[in-house]
């Protein structure tokens, strides 16, 4: 692996300054991070690495990357492989999830129950192994999508938060690339040659999230600062400043 010199100010930097602004990983935590073998997923893991190998947070926590086998028939081995190079064995959950949600409910739009079902398998077995948080490879670009979903279908201004305290399981879910964008992470992707495993899901690309980062990446064409705006939005914006429902008494 490599290390270029920008890489502080794009990734190191803003990944530190989001565990710092909303304590998302404390001394002596034990991490599991979650490990769809995508992209995001992989670089997290191997910026966490860096950053605990190296004692860039001035304390020291634990690392375990997990992984659901889904159901698919999918080779993970290159998976394997980065996380033992890096000191770590991948801790892999059998699960039937696939079967679940595709042949048994036969789901029409099925991310919201596959998500759900990968949740809690993920937080239960994390729980299990000693682990007091998750780490989900979320990075800023799918805030402002999950933004945009929330207002353009649900009318609720809203996103995900960086930090969530799970109080059925007691593990607290972070996201450490809330400040990075999605485009800098494919660029380190391809750059250091991160293994990605092929998604097998037959909605893959095919789902409103889709759409919605489409629209994204075509507001960026016209404003570019649309990224550091929505971070600026969503940390300084007040609830207070919204309009206010309030209700006329009944006449008598």
């Amino acid at each position: 692996m490599s290390f270029k010199k920008k890489d502080n100010q794009i990734y190191y930097n803003p990944i530190r300054r989001a565990v710092l602004n909303h304590q998302l990983i404390e001394p002596g935590d034990k991490v599991a991070i979650g490990m769809s073998g995508g992209k995001d997923s992989t670089s997290l893991l191997y910026f966490l690495d860096m950053i605990a190998k190296q004692k860039r947070l001035g304390f020291e926590f634990e690392i375990v990357p997990i992984t659901l086998a889904m159901g698919f028939d999918v080779d993970i081995a290159p998976l394997q492989a980065f996380t033992t190079s890096l000191g770590y064995e991948l801790e892999i959950v059998p699960t039937n999830i696939a079967q679940v949600v595709f042949d048994i409910r036969e789901e029409r739009s099925p991310c919201s129950l596959c998500a759900k079902l990968r949740r809690g398998i993920l937080y239960n077995r994390a729980k299990e192994l000693g682990c007091n948080k998750v780490a989900l490879g979320h990075h800023l670009d799918d805030a402002i999508e999950t933004y945009f979903m929330n207002f353009l279908f649900h009318g609720q201004m809203a996103s995900f938060e960086p930090k969530s305290y799970l109080s059925k399981t007691g593990i607290t879910l972070i996201r450490p690339l809330i400040y990075v964008e999605e485009k800098q992470i494919i660029h380190f992707v391809k750059r250091e040659e991160l293994p990605v495993i092929f998604n097998p899901c037959p909605v893959d690309k095919q789902t409103k999230r889709e759409e919605i980062k489409h629209l994204v990446t075509n507001l960026a064409q016209s404003y570019p600062d649309i990224r550091e705006k929505f971070i600026m939005g969503m940390e300084q914006g007040l609830a207070a400043n919204f309009w206010t429902k309030t209700y006329a008494p009944l006449q008598k």
